[in-house]
């Protein structure tokens, strides 16, 4: 008959300079090669990112394509190429679904019609200007078309006070039209189009009187 006892071993960890004594089961386990089991892994630095920068949001990139767009006149000292040549798609999102929300008076429906409309009128220029010799992109265009969409914001409340002048109303969506469709024309339709412009910045005028005829539901 064999007889005796097992004493488990004083397993001692050094931790920041303080020694804590392991558990029976740890070292039990630790012992028969499962101490992998134990092990903890470091916080990844990727996983504490603030919210905005993992879902790649720049606000202030966005402020500057902003008054870029508003302000379309060369004199005013503005990058305006930095709308085209770095595309993002959370800005224009945010554009298309403000004007979304404040056309035909908050009607729920127009919203999804909107925003079709966005995609697929891009998609539209895009592809002309590919056959017309343009060197863009589809994610350029639809960052640069939505947020053309801007001027039409601005003169949407002027339109419903001079909204019975109808004079008056006529001007300033007139002025509205030409100032989405202008911003947008100067960024898409380089030099590389020569004579061919016209046929690019027609398509891109009538989509903005599309989105006008959307907002005051003419």
């Amino acid at each position: 008959d064999l007889s005796g006892s097992i004493t488990t071993p004083d397993v001692k960890l050094n931790l920041g300079g303080e020694f804590i004594k392991e558990s029976s089961a740890t070292t039990f386990l630790r012992q028969r090669g499962y101490g992998w089991l134990l092990e903890v892994e470091d916080d990844d630095p990727e996983d504490n990112k603030p919210l905005l920068e993992e879902l790649d949001i720049d606000l202030k990139d966005i402020y500057y394509k902003i008054r870029c767009v508003l302000m379309p006149m060369p004199s005013l000292g503005f990058n305006r190429q930095v709308v085209r040549d770095n595309p993002d798609f959370w800005g224009p999102l945010a554009v298309v679904l403000f004007f979304s929300m404040i056309s035909l008076y908050g009607q729920f429906k127009v919203v999804s019609w909107i925003i079709t409309i966005w995609i697929f009128g891009s998609l539209t220029i895009f592809l002309l200007a590919r056959v017309l010799g343009g060197e863009v992109a589809y994610g350029q265009v639809l960052g640069v078309i939505g947020y053309s969409l801007l001027p039409l914001i601005v003169i949407a409340p002027v339109l419903l006070v001079v909204g019975s002048f109808e004079v008056v109303s006529t001007l300033i969506k007139l002025f509205g039209v030409f100032w989405a469709a202008y911003s947008a024309a100067s960024l898409l339709v380089g030099e590389e189009f020569k004579t061919k412009k016209p046929l690019l910045i027609y398509p891109i005028f009538l989509l903005y009187i599309y989105f006008l005829s959307l907002y005051t539901g003419v």
